[in-house]
């Protein structure tokens, strides 16, 4: 009897213990007042969330970490490839909760899905698809089952990159299927966010395209890239940080605080306000009517 009382309270203590290890663990990852975010992406994710978020993240008094598996001009269709044949293909890249940046080459898809209690996680196309809805659908269903397939938290949330559009003369091969014309290539982007953000799969969706164009509309003009599609490294890449902080905090940048070292006062007003104003509209333009040359 005394020996089925001890099995009885051993099993007692054990699911209790299991029942505590289970609540510590959420209570230290996703409501631990760290936000943790990790991009599935490409050089695109690369210039929007590893210059100046955290920045922006502390100038706000938030706590985060960013990840980001990055792969140059990866697309959905390339990330699918890697998670069924678990392939070690990925330079992961982390910002960690003291800023500083940790780097690990030959990484798996299905490690970085563990190595942290993720917040969020990002799905963006390659720039030259970002338009192209049927790259979409063919693909990103699949990558998307297999990520919450894998991640370690139920609660773990879903973003979807909008990405922005070329600059116009830009040499991109991948600028023909536009005609070449920043306009449509933009309307297809905006078009195509909209519809796969619409399938409800995703909880945030970050408008990093919408941010660009209306930034475009200053007097700053077409002067956001270094090579006519990547982000141009000073205000060009602050225009997607910002715009990635308050669709993450849903909180206004306007107000934030940090600026770039290379970012003139005027050029960091005119991209926090091309960010807030795409928060609030992310599939149209909005004219800064305040940024533009006097007549």
């Amino acid at each position: 009897m005394m020996k089925v009382k001890q099995i009885s309270l051993l099993s007692i203590l054990l699911v209790f213990f299991l029942i505590g290890n289970s609540l510590k663990a959420q209570a230290q990852s996703l409501d631990d007042g760290v936000l943790r975010i990790l991009a599935i992406g490409n050089s695109f994710s690369e210039d929007a969330i590893e210059q100046n978020l955290y920045e922006l993240a502390k100038a706000g008094k938030k706590k985060i970490v960013v990840g980001n598996l990055y792969i140059g001009g990866a697309p959905l269709s390339l990330h699918v490839s890697n998670a069924k044949g678990d392939k070690p293909a990925y330079r992961y890249r982390k910002i960690n909760l003291d800023g500083r940046m940790s780097e690990r080459a030959n990484q798996r898809l299905s490690e970085a899905l563990v190595d942290e209690a993720w917040d969020y996680i990002s799905f963006q196309q390659a720039s030259p698809l970002s338009g192209d809805y049927d790259s979409y659908a063919k693909d990103l269903p699949l990558l998307y089952d297999y990520v919450t397939k894998h991640v370690s938290y139920p609660e773990t949330k879903y973003i979807l990159h909008q990405t922005w559009a070329y600059q116009n003369g830009s040499p991109h091969e991948g600028f023909v299927r536009y005609n070449r014309n920043q306009n449509t290539m933009y309307t297809a982007i905006v078009n195509t966010s909209q519809e796969v953000f619409n399938w409800g799969n995703f909880d945030v969706l970050v408008p990093s395209g919408t941010a660009i164009q209306n930034a475009r509309s200053s007097y700053l003009g077409d002067q956001f890239t270094r090579d006519g599609y990547h982000l141009n490294l000073d205000y060009g890449r602050f225009v997607a940080a910002c715009a990635w902080y308050e669709a993450l905090f849903k909180e206004s940048v306007v107000s934030n605080a940090f600026l770039p070292l290379k970012v003139t006062y005027i050029e960091g007003q005119i991209a926090r306000e091309a960010a807030h104003q795409a928060v609030e509209s992310p599939y149209e333009v909005t004219v800064l009517k305040d940024f533009q040359l006097m007549k």
